[in-house]
């Protein structure tokens, strides 16, 4: 299978190439040329399937024997050994009709985990067999980060660098970064949003000799390999509920648009999907643009749901490719728009076909809370404010008894302990991996929103290790 570029002007590439680039040399984003077709009998056979294989049957197509079958299962499975939960990604009834499949029982307790312990071990095995190390970037407004350090600590093969918005995120989220002290680890405080993080990636992606010089990679969701690996628990979950037999709809809690993205995949794969529902907090670029065509940055506002306090929804530009008939001058010329005056308009027919796969809600902060707190009643389940976000909009959704209703859940409660406690007056079980982050020393260095000093820091600390 190879690998193309949103923007039309990159070389394409095999699925080994396109994991160690992440983002194309034209600023685009690598989809597959085209997209594997998985049978009806295949989906319906997932349902009585551990995850692992289910995972190994839905990523393979995209792999297409780069990796040694063995060498990929073994991965796989090494990836989720250290997932809690016995299902990987178990799904939880709430109410008739209505589930959580909770996607955070990895070592971070975020649902980043699910894609990058896969894509860790992907990028080592890649490095070892080239005799190569990578320099990684990366930017997060919370999660991402620690699952990303969690994957990497100690590789030989590759220095990580973890911008994160200074003060922006949870102190969980922040001590996740921060309490880890290998020498290939280096965490950066940006003074400013996420969006700026993530400009600041993108720059140095498109400084092609600072990116050549140090061999830049990404783990962010611009790199294919997250999204093919957040497809598999699209096809898990829906299928234990009746897929293909059974339309189902999902909920995501919604800001860098890459999870939900990979349930649009799943759904040009085969897998029988109604609707998927972009939940969004205060920060409602997405839900505006779905309503109304527009695209326009209007700035971030701080919420108790940090991760999502995004304007610049770098995986939004894959939908736009395939709402635009893959058309590449198109998305230069939004993409362009977007960087020349922070907005754009999508045309009628390109709107049309995401309101055919697509709808919109936005969650105001109070209902966010009260969503935390009316489920604790109910049921005496915590969930964290971004499952929130989503249940308050998949709840505001006219529900079809025909239609299986799921909302991902994406992070453990204990991550926003304070918002938890607001809306419930009890503060959520911290596991003791959490706890312990509150005894440790933090590393990290607060640095301004300025590109060359961000190179500087990083060539002065990067390749801090020699390949063995």
């Amino acid at each position: 299978m190879k690998y193309i570029s949103t923007r039309g002007n990159a070389p394409e590439l095999n699925f080994e190439d396109v994991i160690i680039t992440g983002l194309a040399t034209d600023g685009g984003l690598y989809v597959p040329e085209t997209w594997p077709q998985l049978s009806p009998d295949q989906i319906r056979s997932f349902a009585s399937m551990p995850y692992c294989d289910v995972a190994y049957e839905v990523m393979a197509p995209f792999v297409d024997g780069t990796i040694e079958d063995n060498v990929f299962k073994d991965i796989i499975a090494e990836a989720y050994a250290g997932f809690s939960h016995p299902a990987v990604v178990p799904l939880k009834e709430m109410q008739p009709n209505e589930w959580i499949l909770e996607i955070f029982h990895g070592p971070t307790f975020a649902f980043k985990d699910v894609a990058l312990q896969v894509l860790g071990r992907l990028i080592d095995h890649v490095l070892k067999k080239r005799d190569e190390r990578a320099t990684i970037v990366v930017a997060t407004s919370g999660d991402t980060g620690g699952a990303a350090i969690e994957a990497f600590r100690g590789c030989s093969h590759a220095d990580v660098f973890v911008l994160h918005p200074h003060e922006r995120v949870s102190e969980v989220q922040r001590r996740q970064m921060t309490t880890t002290f290998e020498d290939n680890v280096h965490n950066i405080a940006l003074e400013g949003t996420f969006d700026d993080c993530q400009g600041l990636v993108k720059a140095m992606f498109n400084h092609s000799a600072f990116r050549d010089n140090l061999k830049l990679s990404s783990v962010n969701s611009i790199n294919w390999a997250r999204i093919m690996a957040q497809i598999v628990y699209y096809f898990t979950s829906a299928s234990s509920l009746g897929a293909p037999d059974r339309l189902v709809r999902f909920c995501v809690p919604t800001g860098n648009f890459g999870d939900i993205y990979a349930g649009f995949v799943a759904g040009k794969m085969g897998l029988s999907i109604d609707k998927l529902t972009i939940a969004t907090n205060m920060n409602d670029i997405l839900e505006r643009v779905v309503r109304t065509g527009r695209y326009e940055v209007l700035g971030v506002t701080p919420t108790v749901s940090p991760s999502m306090d995004i304007q610049v929804s770098s995986n939004f530009e894959r939908i736009l490719f395939d709402a635009y008939g893959r058309d590449s001058e198109s998305i230069v010329r939004l993409m362009s728009s977007l960087s020349q005056s922070g907005a754009f308009t999508i045309g009628p027919e390109a709107l049309k076909n995401i309101n055919d796969d697509f709808d919109a809600v936005r969650t105001e902060e109070e209902e966010t809370l009260k969503t935390i707190e009316d489920v604790y009643t109910a049921s005496g389940v915590m969930i964290d404010p971004h499952t929130a976000v989503a249940l308050a909009g998949s709840r505001c959704k006219n529900q079809n008894e025909n239609v299986a209703n799921i909302v991902l859940s994406t992070a453990h409660p204990a991550k926003f302990p304070d918002a938890v406690e607001k809306a419930t007056g009890h503060k959520p079980h911290m596991p003791p991996e959490l706890s312990a982050l509150f005894d440790l020393g933090e590393r990290f260095s607060v640095l301004p929103n300025d590109l060359e000093t961000i190179e500087e820091f990083i060539e002065a600390n990067a390749r801090a290790n020699s390949c063995n």
